[in-house]
């Protein structure tokens, strides 16, 4: 049977690192929101550039075009086994939505993990982040610091801190995250399929109970 996975987890969380080896353990396409906006917008699909045009004006893509795109990639041959899902549902709305989609393939949501990491830490992973202005190499200075500080080890080119990895806007993104997606959490913990994995831990720790608290294959 299908299994369909909602991997949930705030930034620095390490939820990206997590879907790609879970994705890669159970066979399941990895379908992350973020790269099937950035898919239809590149083939300019017809829902590619209603998104668009949404972005384009500093407003938020409507649920229905998101839900369009997310049932379109459902319908591909690759997830006839199921998907793991990142980024989306958003919010308890998306999750009922994306519940009917699944009810009509006959399908249901299996599990939603949620990578749970104590703000303090996610702060310290996120703002020592430093950037590297020719490639785009990332160093931490905490957790791989450069050889010369403020020059990437690679190239030798400059480092520099992304605005967005500054603490100040990290706390903030780690707030908004929360208040955002905690009905969300609170739906699936109603809906009895929400588990909680400590995200503090080592990845291959973190990696090991996410595998075994996902249903087994039937």
């Amino acid at each position: 049977m299908p299994r369909y996975i909602v991997l949930l987890g705030p930034p620095g969380a390490g939820k990206g690192t997590q879907a790609k080896i879970i994705s890669n353990e159970l066979g399941l396409p990895h379908i992350s929101s973020g790269d099937l906006f950035r898919e239809n917008i590149k083939e300019q699909t017809e829902l590619g550039m209603l998104a668009k045009g949404y972005i384009d004006r500093g407003e938020l893509v409507p649920d229905d075009v998101t839900i369009s795109m997310v049932r379109e990639r459902l319908s591909r041959p690759d997830c006839s086994s199921g998907a793991l899902l990142d980024g989306f549902p958003r919010t308890p709305a998306q999750a009922r939505a994306l519940a009917k989609m699944l009810e009509d393939f006959r399908e249901k949501v299996d599990m939603v993990p949620y990578i749970s990491v104590p703000e303090k830490v996610l702060v310290e992973r996120l703002a020592g982040r430093w950037t590297c202005r020719a490639k785009g190499h990332v160093f931490h200075e905490t957790f791989n610091p450069p050889r010369e500080a403020g020059r990437c080890d690679i190239d030798g080119s400059e480092l520099y801190q992304r605005e967005d990895d500054g603490t100040e806007t990290v706390i903030n993104r780690i707030h908004v995250y929360l208040k955002q997606t905690m009905p969300l959490i609170e739906y699936y913990q109603q809906q009895g399929l929400l588990i909680e994995v400590d995200g503090s831990q080592p990845i291959e720790k973190v990696s090991m109970d996410l595998l075994a608290a996902l249903p087994a294959s039937q």
